[in-house]
Order: C-alpha cells, then sequence, then structure tokens
C-alpha cells in the first residue's frame, strides 16, 4: 500500500509558498493508497469486525472536554474507548467510514444504539438524560486509536506544511461533502507510529457532519439533520481552474455574543473556497468506486433507518456526481 508522505524537501516548496510554516524534520502523513475501494467493508469501518468493542464496557472516567458528552470505558478485552453521547454520536461513525474508504487516516470508531455500562456513577455530569438504567447508556460512539500509535500533538488547517498538496485539498472537498463545519485545530490530531516514528496527519472529531453547512440553532439542525443535509447547497462558484463550497456558511448574526466562535468561523471559510477543480474531481472519483451498497453500510453503521439511509446516500451519490463533473 502507497502512503502519500510530506518529506523535508516538499515541505521547503510548501515553506516558500507559505513563508510563517516552519520545515518539519520528520515525514509526516495524511493519506495512503486505499487499495481495492470496492472491497472495503463500510459496516465495520478501518476496525473490522475483529476489533468491535468487546461487551460489557466498565466506567473510568469523564472526559470533560468539548460539546458533547463523553467518558472512557474499558471493555471486556481491556481496550479503553472514549464515548460519545448526543447528536454527534450517529453521524460521526459515517463520516469516519467515508474519509477511510478513500484513503485519509481515521481512528477506530463504533456506533451502539445500547450500551451497557458497568459502574456508571449514579449521575453524570454531562449526558444523564442519555442513561436508561444504572448501567445502559444509549445512542452511544465508541471511538480508540489503534495502540501502536500514541498522539503527539495537534495541527491546524492555516498553516500548516501540507497546504497545497492534492491530499489536503481533497480533505478539504470531503469536509465539504460530509457538512464538517466544526473545524476547529483541537479537533486535528497528530499520531506517530511506536515502529517507524512516522506522524500521521488525522482529523479526529467529525461529529457534527450531515446536517447544515453551518453552526444553527438549535444545534439539531447542525449535526445528523437530514433535512438540513439534503437542502443544503453543495457547490456555490466554478471557475476555470477552481471550486468553490457552500461551506463552511457563516453562523447566525445571534452567536455574535460570542464572539471568540463566531469570528473563528468566519475565519475557516477559506477551507471551502478556491480549491483546484481537479483536486476536487479526485476525491470524487475515489468516492465513485464506491457502490450503493457501500454507501448504505456507513450510513447503516451510524444507526440509521432504512428510510434514512436511501436519502442520506441519494444525497451523497449526488455530491459525488457533481465532484465528477467539475
Amino acid at each position: 500500500m502507497v502512503a502519500t508522505v510530506i518529506s523535508c524537501s516538499e515541505c521547503l516548496v510548501a515553506q516558500q509558498a507559505h513563508p510563517a510554516v516552519a520545515a518539519p524534520a520528520e515525514t509526516v502523513v495524511l493519506w495512503r493508497d486505499p487499495g481495492n475501494i470496492k472491497s472495503r467493508d463500510l459496516y465495520y469501518g478501518p476496525g473490522g469486525q475483529k476489533d468491535e468493542p468487546q461487551r460489557p464496557t466498565r466506567f473510568l472516567e469523564e472526559d470533560p472536554e468539548g460539546n458533547s458528552p463523553k467518558f472512557v470505558v474499558e471493555d471486556a478485552a481491556g481496550k479503553k474507548w472514549k464515548a460519545k453521547l448526543g447528536l454527534e454520536a450517529q453521524p460521526e461513525p459515517v463520516a469516519n467510514r467515508l474519509l477511510w474508504a478513500i484513503g485519509y487516516n481515521t481512528n477506530e470508531n463504533y456506533f451502539l444504539p445500547k450500551l451497557k455500562v458497568e459502574n456508571l456513577p449514579s449521575r453524570l455530569t454531562r449526558g444523564q438524560k442519555f442513561v436508561e438504567t444504572d448501567s445502559e447508556v444509549e445512542k452511544v460512539r465508541l471511538q480508540r486509536h489503534p495502540g501502536h500509535e500514541k498522539k503527539v500533538g495537534t495541527w491546524k488547517w492555516k498553516p500548516n506544511p501540507l497546504a497545497g498538496t492534492r491530499e489536503f485539498n481533497g480533505l478539504r472537498v470531503m469536509m465539504a461533502l460530509i457538512n464538517n463545519w466544526d473545524l476547529k485545530d483541537n479537533n486535528n490530531a497528530i499520531y506517530e507510529d511506536n515502529a517507524s516514528g512516522r506522524k500521521s496527519y488525522e482529523v479526529t472529531d467529525v461529529g457534527a457532519s450531515f446536517g447544515a453547512s453551518g453552526k444553527r440553532c438549535p444545534d439539531s439542525k447542525s449535526k445528523g439533520n437530514l433535512a438540513e443535509y439534503r437542502k443544503s447547497k453543495f457547490i456555490s462558484k466554478i471557475t476555470p481552474d477552481f471550486v468553490d463550497f457552500h461551506f463552511p456558511t457563516r453562523p447566525p448574526l445571534l452567536y455574535v455574543v460570542s464572539f471568540r466562535f463566531f469570528f473563528h468561523q468566519l475565519h475557516n471559510r477559506w477551507i471551502g473556497k478556491h480549491i483546484p477543480r481537479a483536486d476536487a474531481r479526485w476525491v470524487g472519483n475515489l468516492l465513485a468506486q464506491l457502490s450503493p451498497e457501500q454507501l448504505r453500510e456507513a450510513f447503516r453503521a451510524g444507526g440509521y433507518s432504512p428510510e434514512q439511509v436511501e436519502a442520506y446516500v441519494s444525497v451523497v451519490q449526488a455530491r459525488i456526481a457533481a465532484l465528477q463533473n467539475l
């Protein structure tokens, strides 16, 4: 399997285009040749059936980070997983699988309609409404990273040594395709392989997907909302060389009271703009290798109903066709 890496010499080229970027001393990897895309199992995803969480699980501690309720559990095989509850639990496994299917680095990610959690506290600080009994929680996403890699930092959307590469532009296209508007730098992780020392760049939180193309009120419009995803505009402008996506959109003015968030979202609008048409078409051609059944399996992995699966797949297929036609 071929990995697309950015070596020191390539980083020097990027540094000339972006003087503020220092050339890293090591090789970094954003994308790997996925090989036979048609053979990829989008129901179980990158971990496959073999790495599926073994139940029951045991509560270890709450995780206060981010907007979604989270806590850490250990499964029956002794593996630690981060459980996420709420609106992002269903769309995230789907987004994860589409990224992985075409070669982007991802974590292992599974959705469970119900999860038995032993030693669950009598009351969670966040997410108590998702606790059905004293040991069972509903609609849970479990996530972990392979044990041979450790997190060593985060990377920025801008600047970074990958800027201008086809693979980085392709990642921008994928964020637009899934409407993942929550593009905070701390959602991006750098993992180091214990054996080779190679560093992998990854978007580790893609839960704000498959809803509106930007933050909306209430939050339920922005994440895993079929009606909002279906009506959101995909491409806003095409020139002979570049394409602009209608993403991420400006937050409603009511969010201006949260000054830092509002202007961060405005600043990130460049991510969906001025992308080379050839790079966007490359992503479309990779995604087009997925069969309709593979796309259905990805949404089934998110626990969506048969009707929702068909509707979501229809929108994704239309977006893939639009990319191919650029």
